[in-house]
């Protein structure tokens, strides 16, 4: 690999033995274990940990069966769709909604390599390093580091630098890489691939216009379906934070519990669905401005996005209840319409600020639940 994306890009192999070591004797990562793995032996943990020499090893050995075994706990069901989509003489970027922090790629991973096919390298932002020994583990993961929280002048070089690195990836390295549409995850579940993104994307190289520049990525979008966000509770808190106090900034210490919460709490079932390679679509593009170029590329892979989910019962009913009809009524049966109150009014009395307006939290939940249907519908109704 090139040394010039050493701030940036996953460990090398032969750092890999150092890394693991340091990481070992941390207390907080000892913790995280502990928290996730009540029952472990440290000692036959750390014994195991240690032989690696490999990130492959690593993740085929650790990760691959830690998340399997995480997945099947907090979901009914992991399914991915679609493998013909992929191309396989080519490397390519996947780039997804985003549902959960740390699962939304490493999931997707786990069904990789269930088809025998390399892990991706997967994108994350500085932000969610709050500790050395997260960076050292997300790198260690072929996890590759956004900076975020720079200045504009930073941010453009940072964004330039990024862009090489991605290509670099895809073209030289050989290796695909996974990315989330947006910085953050959308609230509302209103899944909107940033314009900004994709045009960060094509800043590299600097001789090649910006269709020319996304087209060699082989940008593959992926629609990522969990019918229950464990989290959801936590965005409606927020959203009536922001309501009360248009300066809320959320804290380190939510960060880390939404983060928690995503990976540890109940998703019911959980589908990865790969669209089509957007290159063709790319390639009928005419508007000569180049300004509107990123837009029309972001629609492109919103309309794939949109129109792959998977739609649950849930979602017809958060549509119903929301709008206030029966629209959906042959999608599911009283009991599930009652489940589903039910589950909602369990979540809201999670919510731990001094006044909860339950009203308002109902509304913000019924909007995220039925925002996916809504934009499958026109999605594909169009």
């Amino acid at each position: 690999m090139s040394s010039k994306f050493d701030d940036i890009a996953p460990l090398y192999d032969h750092e890999v033995k150092q890394a693991i070591q340091d990481i070992l004797v941390d207390p907080g990562f000892q913790h995280a274990v502990r928290y996730i793995m009540p029952d472990i032996d440290w000692d036959e943990f750390s014994a195991e940990m240690s032989s690696y020499k490999t990130k492959e090893e690593f993740q085929a050995k650790m990760i691959y069966p830690v998340i399997s075994a995480l997945g099947m706990k907090v979901s009914k069901s992991i399914r991915g769709v679609n493998w013909d989509k992929i191309d396989r003489s080519v490397q390519h970027l996947y780039l997804s909604n985003h549902r959960d922090i740390v699962l939304d790629a490493g999931l997707f991973n786990i069904l990789r390599h269930e088809q025998d096919l390399a892990t991706t390298e997967i994108a994350i932002g500085d932000n969610l390093l709050i500790h050395p020994w997260i960076d050292k583990l997300v790198r260690l993961n072929k996890s590759f580091i956004v900076r975020r929280g720079l200045s504009i002048k930073e941010r453009l070089t940072a964004s330039k630098h990024m862009s090489e690195y991605i290509h670099y990836c895809i073209n030289e390295k050989g290796e695909s890489v996974w990315i989330a549409q947006r910085e953050g995850r959308a609230k509302n579940s209103d899944d909107r691939t940033q314009d900004s993104l994709l045009k960060m994307l094509a800043l590299y190289p600097d001789d090649k216009p910006f269709l020319e520049s996304l087209k060699e990525l082989n940008l593959i979008p992926l629609s990522i379906s969990y019918e229950y966000d464990p989290t959801d509770y936590l965005k409606a808190k927020e959203f009536q934070q922001k309501r009360d106090d248009p300066d809320f900034k959320k804290s380190q210490r939510d960060d880390l519990l939404n983060m928690e919460i995503g990976i540890l709490g109940h998703k019911g079932n959980v589908v990865f669905r790969l669209c089509n390679c957007i290159n063709p679509e790319l390639e009928k593009i005419t508007e000569p401005d180049k300004r509107l170029q990123p837009q029309l590329a972001a629609q492109i892979i919103d309309k794939e996005i949109h129109s792959n989910y998977e739609i649950f019962p849930c979602n017809y009913i958060a549509h119903d209840l929301l709008n206030k009809e029966s629209r959906f009524a042959d999608k599911y049966t009283n009991e599930q319409m009652n489940d589903f109150k039910a589950y909602i009014d369990k979540q809201i009395k999670k919510i731990d600020l001094d006044y909860v307006d339950y009203d308002f939290a109902w509304e913000k939940m019924l909007e995220m639940y039925s925002n996916t249907l809504k934009n499958y519908l026109l999605a594909t109704q169009s």
